[in-house]
């Protein structure tokens, strides 16, 4: 039994109320053409008008109208507010005025109107002005309609504010001559400017898409005998060649004495109309959607916005069908809260009791492959049961000689199932399982591009001393091969960060093979210690001597943390964009060279950057900023707006909102780093070992004098042995130049000594009592908690690290 507070919620009027607090999107003018919309899909009104006061208060102005043309019943543009119109009349009085059409018949307007008998309703607004709703109904509104119009006339009050739209697009067409008399926005919908329409009907009929042409000519060359009001939607194709949906709405006029038959309606925008189910237009929208929909979410989603308004259902659900289980991919609506219990112990995971086999009504429906419907009160298992109380229907999605799934739609309050919703629920199940075979096989070739691309990307970006760093990577949705864009954040020695961001050319396998070579090579350059136009100019020389045609551009970025410094060079690819402490933008200006694998002896120069604690630092690919209709500097000038605009404080909610406009017919690889600087600073002092009789007693007086200055008591004979050791090795078993670096890091000292020779030292395994050598690695080692080697710029430097208890920092 089916409650009353079920039958309320599935009225027309609180179905009315719950489309108005959807979320509006666009201007105000998009907003009230909403509203009036809602006046036309859920009242009797076949025409539906806003007036408001114009500055002076003296008219009342038409705004905006929907549905058949205003003038078509003899409404005029505007209308004295001091006037007998029931116009003035409802907005002084604010008090709704419900005229049948024995009331109207006195009006000299009415009685010479085209229209047969008709009648209105006319309600204040609250902030002046009044919606006008017209009946085709000689008696009136009645008193469903009457509450219905009400909180859309309230709604109507808060979305005239701004500037006024101008009226609904309007045409009337001599069916003698095939002239037409439009409004200024009629040839716009077609595509056309106004002036250079030749007001002939053939002008507009050629923008029309070919499949469509045939239903549109019926409308237009009527027989004169056919009087009424139609309607259809149909497709038009723009100057960019993207079809538009136009949704035509009309009454054929009969000729008389003085003139011939005369088709009179307004045209406007299908996608934000209503349309009705028994339109074939839905199913034809229904295709164009699902044969653009890439992924199983698209093809349910196309499915849900085709269905669940035009049948005024309740609720609506698809499912894949995996084996012998559902899978639920899309509920609409998405609270918990809308869904039955059951449904909601496994939300947005499987179905309830997820076996076929465990809901025999809706297995039976699959195996019989075509729709079912169970009315009100039907007995149904409880899981089925709760989502359709007032009505279910299970549609079968059949693709390739199985099912592919199954969509539900239910009703809370009895509805009644006419054979054109049958049809629609039959057409669309057949569209609808085809797309989402397809769907599914490219979602499956999507995971293994995407699983691929992943694999050659870094897995997490490292912890930084002072920065926090987020990279986002979107491949594109134009084709499923893997593309060559890439990012990579490199630590390196004494609190330097590379930063690297780079793009292949091409869209394949062979580019991201490259991709992922060129990302090693960089890496490896950087960690041996070459500044950063040496690391750029040896990967150049490396794709330069690799048997391929392809070329990458890369930009690279080596970040001092301590003083917040950095080198940046370019490789053929797109500038940094730096955000400002104080939040404005810069797009750093930095002589480039040309991309990697062009010239063997190309200059990489540097460019110097500053990073004030709180700078945010962009690289991104080509993607994001340049794309068929912007070029790559409005790009850069959009990023560095939208940088500008976000929240530096939580860099991934940045980085989602700067690629909210990107292109997805290319990759896109985006790397932001926020400097924050370092809290704490490591003190450090350098030595030049010279090769002298007493080299190893200057380095020894040199760490003495640098210990003391900075206050180290603990562990100082342990310091002197191990700089002892470490530099008489470099003297002894290398030639070239000797450094030696001391750091002080809280109560850590690093010890390093720099040497020419890459050759990296042994520790022994065994040593006999009586040999004379090799034990300076083994006394570095027990002196120190850790040590180790790293290349350096050809050479090496060994290192150890040894804690030195609680050590005063110096003033």
């Amino acid at each position: 039994m089916v409650s009353e507070d079920t039958v309320r919620r599935g009225s027309r009027t609180s179905r009315a109320e719950l489309a108005l607090q959807a979320p509006s999107r666009g201007d105000p003018h998009r907003r009230l053409r909403s509203v009036l919309e809602l006046a036309l899909a859920y009242t009797s009104a076949t025409a539906a008008a806003v007036y408001t006061p114009d500055d002076d208060g003296d008219l009342l102005r038409l705004v905006e109208s929907v549905g058949v043309s205003r003038k078509l019943y003899g409404l005029r543009d505007s209308y004295p507010a001091s006037g007998t119109s029931p116009v003035a009349e409802a907005c002084r009085a604010r008090r709704a005025l419900w005229l049948p059409f024995a009331e109207l018949a006195r009006d000299a307007d009415v009685r010479r109107s085209q229209a047969g008998d008709f009648s209105l309703g006319v309600l204040p607004l609250r902030d002046g002005g009044c919606l006008l709703a017209v009946s085709e109904s000689a008696d009136g509104f009645d008193t469903e309609d009457r509450e219905c119009l009400a909180p859309l006339a309230e709604a109507a009050s808060g979305a005239t504010a701004g500037p006024r739209p101008a009226p609904g697009a309007s045409f009337r067409l001599d069916m003698g001559t095939g002239r037409v008399d439009v409004d200024d926005d009629v040839p716009v919908l077609f595509g056309l400017l106004p002036e250079d329409f030749d007001g002939r009907v053939e002008t507009l009929l050629a923008r029309a898409v070919p499949e469509d042409l045939p239903s549109l000519m019926s409308m237009v060359e009527s027989d004169p005998v056919s009087l009424g009001e139609r309607e259809l939607e149909f497709r038009v194709l723009q100057p960019s060649g993207e079809p538009t949906w136009l949704r035509l709405r009309a009454r054929l006029l009969p000729a008389t004495e003085d003139h011939a038959a005369r088709l009179v309606g307004t045209l406007a925008d299908a996608a934000t109309l209503r349309s009705r189910v028994t339109d074939v237009a839905r199913v034809q929208r229904l295709a164009s959607a699902l044969a653009t929909a890439g992924t199983v979410r698209d093809v349910s989603k196309a499915v849900v916005a085709a269905l669940r308004k035009p049948l005024q259902a309740d609720r609506i659900a698809l499912a894949e069908l995996e084996g012998d289980r559902l899978v639920v991919t899309v509920l609409d609506p998405p609270d918990p809260e809308a869904w039955p219990e059951l449904w909601r112990l496994e939300w947005r995971s499987e179905w309830p009791d997820a076996p076929v086999r465990a809901m025999p009504t809706l297995a039976a429906a699959l195996r019989e492959g075509r729709a079912a419907i169970w009315p009100a009160g039907t007995a149904l298992e409880p899981a089925l049961a709760d989502v359709g109380p007032g009505g279910l229907a299970v549609l079968p999605l059949p693709a390739g000689g199985r099912m592919a799934g199954a969509c539900l739609i239910g009703w809370d309050s009895p509805h009644d199932f006419d054979p054109d919703e049958r049809a629609l629920l039959t057409a669309s199940a057949g569209l609808a399982g085809q797309a989402l075979m397809r769907a599914h096989a490219l979602d499956a070739e999507h995971e293994l591009v995407g699983m691929l691309q992943r694999s050659l990307l870094p897995r997490r970006l490292p912890r930084l001393p002072g920065a926090v760093a987020v990279a986002r990577y979107l491949p594109t949705t134009a084709g499923l091969e893997v593309g060559g864009d890439w990012y990579d954040v490199i630590p390196l020695p004494d609190h330097h960060v590379a930063l690297v961001i780079g793009d292949v050319q091409g869209h394949n396998a062979k580019a991201a093979t490259l991709m992922g070579q060129m990302r090693t090579a960089l890496r490896a350059y950087a960690v041996e210690g070459h500044p950063p136009d040496v690391v750029v100019s040896h990967a150049n020389r490396l794709l330069m001597g690799m048997e391929t045609d392809l070329f990458t551009t890369c930009c690279y970025v080596d970040i001092d943390m301590e003083e917040g410094s950095a080198w940046c060079v370019r490789a053929g690819h797109l500038p940094p964009v730096l955000r400002h402490p104080d939040g404005t933008t810069e797009i750093v200006e930095s002589e480039g060279g040309p991309p990697l694998g062009v010239l063997t002896q190309a200059d990489f120069p540097l460019t110097p950057l500053s990073l004030p604690p709180g700078t945010v630092l962009a690289l991104t690919t080509d993607g994001l900023v340049e794309s068929a209709d912007t070029d790559m500097e409005d790009g850069l000038d959009r990023l560095a707006e939208d940088l500008a605009a976000a929240d530096p404080d939580n860099l991934g909610l940045m980085a989602d909102a700067l690629l909210g406009g990107a292109n997805r017919d290319d990759d896109v690889a985006l790397l932001l780093i926020r400097y924050d600087g370092m809290d704490l600073r490591p003190l450090r002092e350098s030595w030049t070992v010279w090769r002298l009789p007493q080299a190893v007693g200057h380095a020894r007086r040199f760490t003495r004098r640098t210990l003391r200055a900075w206050g180290v008591r603990f562990e100082v004979d342990a310091i002197l042995l191990a700089v002892s050791e470490l530099v008489t090795n470099a003297l002894v078993h290398t030639d070239g130049q000797v450094r030696l670096d001391l750091t002080l890091v809280d109560d850590r000292l690093r010890i390093a000594v720099a040497d020419a020779s890459p050759r990296t030292p042994v520790r022994p395994t065994s040593m006999a009592w009586e040999a004379t050598g090799g034990r300076g690695i083994l006394l570095v080692e027990a002196m120190s908690s850790a040590w180790g080697t790293v290349p350096a710029g050809g050479g090496k430097q060994v290192w150890a690290e040894i804690p030195i208890g609680e050590t005063p920092r110096p003033g």
